[in-house]
Formats: C-alpha cells, sequence, structure tokens
C-alpha cells in the first residue's frame, strides 16, 4: 500500500511547484522531500518525475496520483467534520490568514465573541496578503481566509475554494480634520480639489494602488504621492497630522471621525471583503463558527464606517 505522507508530498509538489517551497511549507529539510518522493516513486514502480532543465516535472502517473491524493485529502477533512458534528460541540484549531483592517478594526471582537461562545476553540491568525493567503488556503496552509478586492481588481479563483461575502467596505476620501493642516487641505470637498495635496498610498503593485491612481486620473490628475506604506495605520497617522490626504476604505476609518474628514466619492466606490476556506471543509463547525462571528462584527461595524 503507498504510504499516504509520501502522497502528500506528491501533491504539496504539484501545488507549489518546487521541492524547496514544498520543504519550506511543511518544514521539512529539501534532502528530506527528494527522499521521500523518490521511495514513492521506488513504490509506484514506474517514472513519476523527469527533468526539464532545472525543473522537476511530473509524468502521467503523477499527476494521476496527485488526482486521487486531492480525493483522499478532501475525504479526511469531510472524515473529520463527520466527527466534529456528531460531537456536537465547536472545537479544535482554525488558521486563519487576515489582512492589516481587519486585524485593526474587528478582528480582536470576534476573538472575544469566539471565546466566549466556543471556549474549547483555538484560533491562529497570521497577517497575510490576500492573493497569497487564498492559494495557501486551497494548498491546506490556512483553513480560512480573510480577502480582498478592488473595483476592477478581481482576486484570482482559485479551484476547490468556498467564497463567503463579508462586507461591503465604502472608500472616502481622507482629509485632516478642520483646522489641523493647511487652508488648502480644508478647502477640499471633492477628489479633484485634492489635486495639489501631497498623496500617501500603499507600494507599487498593490491592487489598492493601482485602483487609487487610476481614480486620480479619471478625476482628471496625478496624485504627488509623497509617501509609499503598506502599513494603513500609516495612512491614518499622516493624514491626523495634516501631511497628507489618502484614499481610505471605511473600516481604516471607524473610530476616527473625530481627528479626520472623510469626503463621498461619486459613484460610491467600494471594495468587497470576502472569506474562503477549501470546499471539503467549509461545513467544519469550527470553520463555521468563525465565518459566523466574523460576518457579526463586520456587520457591525459597517454600519458605522460610512462616508
Amino acid at each position: 500500500m503507498l504510504e499516504m505522507k509520501r502522497l502528500r508530498l506528491l501533491w504539496e509538489l504539484s501545488a507549489r511547484g518546487t521541492v524547496a517551497r514544498v520543504a519550506e511549507a511543511l518544514n521539512y529539510s529539501p534532502s528530506a522531500v527528494s527522499q521521500q518522493l523518490a521511495l514513492l516513486e521506488r513504490e509506484v514502480g514506474t517514472p513519476l518525475f523527469r527533468r526539464v532543465g532545472r525543473t522537476l516535472e511530473l509524468t502521467a502517473a503523477a499527476e494521476a496520483l496527485v488526482a486521487e491524493t486531492g480525493d483522499l485529502l478532501a475525504g479526511l477533512e469531510r472524515a473529520e467534520i463527520a466527527v466534529q458534528l456528531a460531537q456536537g460541540e465547536v472545537a479544535g484549531t482554525v488558521r486563519v490568514a487576515v489582512f492589516q483592517t481587519v486585524v485593526l478594526a474587528f478582528l480582536p471582537s470576534v476573538l472575544r465573541r469566539l471565546r466566549d461562545e466556543h471556549p474549547r476553540l483555538r484560533i491562529e491568525m497570521v497577517q497575510h496578503e490576500p492573493e497569497t493567503a487564498l492559494q495557501e488556503t486551497r494548498v491546506r496552509g490556512f483553513d480560512l481566509v480573510v480577502a480582498e478586492q478592488y473595483p476592477g481588481h478581481a482576486t484570482a479563483q482559485f479551484p476547490g475554494l468556498d467564497r463567503e461575502h463579508l462586507a461591503r467596505d465604502s472608500i472616502a476620501l481622507g482629509l485632516p480634520a478642520p483646522g489641523t493642516a493647511d487652508a488648502e487641505f480644508d478647502a477640499v470637498d471633492r477628489l479633484e480639489a485634492a489635486a495639489t495635496l501631497p498623496w500617501v498610498m500603499e507600494p507599487h503593485g498593490a491592487a489598492s494602488r493601482h485602483w487609487a491612481e487610476q481614480a486620480c486620473r479619471s478625476a482628471g490628475f496625478e496624485p504627488d504621492v509623497r509617501y509609499e506604506t503598506a502599513d494603513l495605520q500609516s495612512h491614518v497617522r499622516l493624514i491626523e497630522s495634516g501631511n497628507a490626504v489618502a484614499l481610505l476604505p471605511g473600516l481604516m476609518s471607524a473610530g476616527e471621525r473625530s481627528r479626520m474628514r472623510l469626503v463621498g466619492l461619486a459613484g460610491d466606490p467600494h471594495r468587497s471583503i470576502f472569506t474562503a476556506a477549501r470546499i471539503s471543509n467549509a461545513g467544519h463547525p469550527a470553520v463555521r463558527a468563525v465565518r459566523d462571528a466574523l460576518g457579526a462584527e463586520a456587520a457591525a461595524l459597517t454600519r458605522t464606517a460610512k462616508p
């Protein structure tokens, strides 16, 4: 009988592309991964790999094993769900990937809610960029991811993931509170009027950066981006201190009304926040509990986060 752990390594190689990435993800050494894959090849009795330059490619036999292993892994998750449902208690560990706004805006209240409602449930959270977190969830690095997408910038649709809408987060122009900065900041009442002001944006490559630049260009100007940082808290502080303006998601401005002025944008643009879990694991009571808690807290917060 084929060894399941070795089949899992083959499946991981198919998903991640290189032995080095498999080793890093599973906390093995590359030589240990290679050794186990070689043993699997001997067990199967037919070539599973071929070298193309420096790349290790899978043969047709290996691809067939990968497909069957995927079904086995999904079956194991479904079996665990059956046990949890039979026990009638929400327990275990859920590994969650989130982006910064979620951590700042409502994750603490989500954790408190879950601790009160399900004391035997353990949450492990990692702050992670949404695009790579979706891929990691697909390959079982996480159980659940909270991700975002900006208008016109749909995230990749990874097979085998179940998506659920979480929140509609309006985007507004963030300005210093009246009287706390130069008069030219106070005069701004629409996006076009911010053409000559200094801007803070996320670095190039971020979907939010591309969207913000396009919004400014559509308004007839090229933004004077003097500050770049992926830390949205820094965006808020630069705005509050009268040093910059920015296009801010509503969740970042929640609770900051007294220190910032928000100006709505034409068309009420928004980013979509959603959760994603593997289809085979989406019915797990613990995953469902986390999704429900996220939904409850997000709904409460987004009602107060609009400009």
